[in-house]
């Protein structure tokens, strides 16, 4: 009977260590929600239009992560009653990294073609899709 329960325990234990997300995942998962939330918060008629990395290259996917975290500090508000939940999302947001092969890239951030804020942030959300494949 007791090594009954102490295999129980041990199965246990072990598929709650297999079903654990990993830290990087947890964040990831976080940054694409804050995307997600950010959408419904931005201001997006009368807003300046944003440089937006589309098709994506493997080389580039640094130099498109920085264009979008630059982006994202021209982000506003639609009202200033969201205000402060928009900066925390935005300082979340922020705090994605990613760092590829370290090849040379041909495109900068201006080279893209400037879209609105909610496509922008479409885009951001494609590409942390196209980064953490799950």
């Amino acid at each position: 009977m007791k090594r009954m329960s102490i295999f129980c325990i041990l199965l246990f234990c072990s598929t709650m260590v297999l079903t654990a997300s990993s830290p990087r995942t947890l964040k990831y998962k976080q940054i694409q929600k804050k995307i997600r939330d950010l959408e419904s918060m931005v201001k997006d008629k009368d807003a300046e239009l944003l440089h937006t990395p589309e098709s994506l290259v493997e080389g580039c996917l640094s130099t498109a992560v920085t264009c979008f975290k630059k982006g994202i500090q021209k982000l506003q508000p639609a009202s200033s009653q969201e205000n402060e939940a928009f900066t925390k999302a935005i300082r979340i947001v922020s705090k994605f990294t990613y760092r590829d092969s370290g090849e040379h890239c041909e495109f900068t951030c201006e080279s893209y073609e400037k879209k609105t804020p909610k496509e922008f942030l479409k885009s951001f959300e494609n590409l942390m899709k196209m980064l953490f494949k799950n």
